[in-house]
């Protein structure tokens, strides 16, 4: 049982890490275009927040043996921290004080956790506390994608859902959906069923849709655009590095 515990832990890692680095791509855009164009930074800001609930969560002195879960979320803090920065720098002033404002809102929040948990709690509570506090944000990240399936729906095309995304989105969520049952922890379980239920609606979908994909010159996008799978404006909340996951 612990074998299995570390060896579904690695490959979440591994799977995770993918999707933390998958806007890539666009940050080379930013960085090249010097404007962050349409792209919203908000999905980011999220996933940094997300990251670093799990990341304290996953402390041994927090929740014993999911060092794993510690390991890619600070890894994928970093990462986040990063795109966040660089979308501040490139992003114009309006945007730039909206964002920097949410950065800063997530540091409180996570500073609060980390305060609360340490002064205020202790042992099991402190466990429950922070459980809670990383799971209903996994539970946002992981169900930001839906509107993306609506669209692929509407649209009859997979252009706005690239199939490497979708299959580490399911790949991810089922390692550490299985790690969680491994080690008994609901906190790590739930959210990541679901995000591995979520995943594979998307395969089903892309291999329903995989043959249309007029959709892309109608609206002049191209796969570099929609790599994100809706990290613009118009879709705020849509997966990232899915955007942007975790354990």
């Amino acid at each position: 049982m612990d074998v299995a515990h570390f060896l579904f832990g690695i490959f979440g890692n591994a799977s995770a890490l993918f999707l933390f680095l998958a806007p890539v791509i666009t940050f080379k855009r930013i960085i090249v275009n010097k404007s962050t164009e349409q792209f919203s930074g908000i999905p980011y800001v999220m996933t940094l927040l997300n990251c670093l609930l799990s990341a304290w969560y996953g402390l041994p002195f927090v929740s014993p043996h999911n060092i794993l879960v510690s390991t890619i979320n600070g890894t994928g803090a970093v990462i986040e921290i990063i795109y966040v920065l660089t979308f501040i720098i490139f992003a114009p002033k309006k945007e730039k004080i909206k964002i920097f404002g949410l950065f800063t809102g997530v540091l409180s929040v996570f500073s609060v956790v980390v305060s609360v948990s340490l002064f205020a709690l202790h042992g099991t509570p402190r466990k429950i506390f922070c459980g809670f506090a990383a799971a209903i944000f996994s539970v946002i990240m992981y169900g930001s994608p839906l509107s993306i399936m609506r669209l692929v729906i509407k649209s009859k095309s997979v252009e706005f859902m690239p199939f490497f995304l979708s299959l580490f989105v399911f790949l991810c969520g089922t390692s550490w959906f299985i790690f969680g049952l491994l080690g008994h922890d609901p906190f790590i379980a739930v959210p990541n069923g679901l995000g591995s239920v979520l995943g594979a609606i998307q395969l089903i979908l892309y291999f329903i849709y995989r043959d249309n994909k007029g959709i892309q010159k109608k609206h002049g996008l191209t796969e570099e655009n929609s790599m994100e799978m809706g990290n613009r404006k118009t879709h705020h909340m849509k997966q990232s590095n899915a955007n942007e996951i975790q354990g």
